[in-house]
């Protein structure tokens, strides 16, 4: 399939891909990002309140995740996204007018409902969008620039939203929420892509979901592949963007720098932060172009497991390690996104990429639970170093039990049986690896 797309969606982007490069600028969440926490605690709620309110997103994550896959599979990918965007839109505004506990639960169980929406609706779309023009090879390609876009725009808006913070911690929520809802303008101009609408949606039943679901899974490389990418890898570096701002500020501060600047430093490295996963995201499909998919996972999990491992060490390395993992982590999801689609069938497509998202978020909870409890205990950078190690003997368990990435065709429909070989059609094949 790579020799039909050659470069024709490279050197010339369509219509719709130019709307979702637009509709991912307007994703931008850096407004907020940095003074997040700040806000909480000065509408007086405690660091338990908080830990709630994150443990009631997580928690509304997973168990959303199924449910609005299957009404992105039912309504069409582009009526969930606009669903998503309108209610995270709608949340950012709320929160930005709380000032206490209770309402802030409420709105963070829509907040996750939101992302819940887009999760799997928005891959699938753009999949199915590429598939229109047989150019479903370039979805890592296109995802990336549009991750990319997103990126640089937040890399902006980490600086601004600090700046309006400074004046007033509500005004980074409020601007957030406007430029979430212009997401919603470009989504109404959009339209399903042909390959959904050939599908026969209508007769999904959640029964027949659950079964697409269960076939996708039931390949062994894609149980490995899940245990090695959405189990463990993903849970560990989610760790790293918790604990990112007090490491920040324990090495900043042993660096000499006073404790007035902590925070307007904090609001820079976000924005240093969003180019360097700008500039990788880029350029994500030249680095899947030369590296493969192969190479890529199975080397990733040991150099960043190997980097929080060094960061305990040697603290200071705590900083380039979180731009390295902040950088390589949205080139990663393009990657895992392009191997799930490949490997699934346009009906049931959102449902499966939403079924990865609610396990990976699963996973999430003991890990965070324990890294709490060792980072009170030791330290955080403690809790990450052990996070490290788990990350590179897990990874090591995983490749001896089945190595999550194989040379087996990807030709949408499957291409791997259920005892994990892929059929022998090796004019079918594309360039993963």
């Amino acid at each position: 399939m790579a020799g039909r797309t050659g470069g024709g969606l490279r050197t010339a982007v369509s219509g719709p891909i130019l709307k979702y490069y637009v509709y991912k600028a307007t994703k931008s969440v850096e407004f907020y990002r940095p003074i997040m926490y700040l806000f909480f605690l000065a509408q007086g709620l405690s660091f338990t309140q908080i830990a709630v309110l994150e443990a009631l997103y997580n928690l509304t994550t997973v168990f959303g995740e199924i449910p609005t896959g299957y009404v992105g599979d039912r309504v069409g990918r582009r009526n969930s996204l606009l669903i998503g965007t309108a209610l995270i839109s709608a949340t950012l505004l709320g929160i930005g007018l709380s000032d206490s506990f209770l309402p802030l639960a409420g709105l963070y169980v829509c907040w996750s409902l939101g992302y819940n929406f887009r999760s799997g609706s928005e891959d699938a779309w753009l999949y199915d969008t590429l598939t229109d023009d047989l150019s479903e090879d370039e979805f890592a390609h296109v995802r990336g620039r549009g991750e990319s876009a997103a990126l640089a725009v937040g890399a902006v808006a980490a600086v601004l939203g600090g700046y309006l913070g400074r004046v007033d911690l509500s005004y980074p929520w409020f601007v957030a929420a406007g430029v979430t809802s212009l997401g919603v303008a470009v989504l109404l101009t959009l339209d399903e892509p042909e390959t959904y609408k050939e599908t026969d949606a209508d007769d999904l039943t959640l029964r027949r979901t659950v079964g697409i679901v269960r076939e996708v899974l039931s390949r062994r490389r894609m149980r490995s592949f899940l245990l090695y990418y959405y189990v463990l890898y993903a849970a560990i570096t989610y760790l790293a963007f918790v604990f990112l701002q007090p490491i920040f500020e324990t090495v900043v501060l042993d660096l000499g720098v006073a404790q007035s600047r902590v925070e307007p430093l904090l609001g820079w490295f976000y924005a240093a932060y969003s180019l360097v996963g700008a500039v990788l995201t880029y350029y994500t499909g030249a680095i899947r172009d030369r590296i493969g998919l192969r190479a890529w996972f199975l080397a990733l999990p040991f150099a960043v497991g190997g980097a929080l491992l060094g960061m305990y060490f040697v603290p200071v390395l705590a900083l380039p390690t979180f731009l390295l993992i902040r950088g390589v982590s949205d080139v990663t999801r393009s990657f895992a996104g392009q191997y799930v689609n490949d490997r699934a069938e346009t009906l049931g497509r959102a449902t499966v990429l939403s079924a990865m998202a609610m396990v990976s978020g699963l996973a999430v909870v003991p890990f965070q639970l324990g890294s709490g409890v060792v980072s009170d205990a030791v330290s955080p950078l403690f809790a990450l170093g052990v996070g490290g190690g788990v990350l590179v003997v897990g990874a090591t368990a995983i490749l001896l039990w089945r190595v999550p990435i194989g040379d087996e065709p990807t030709d949408g429909s499957g291409g791997e049986r259920p005892d994990g070989s892929g059929d022998e059609r090796s004019g079918d094949e594309r360039p993963d690896s």
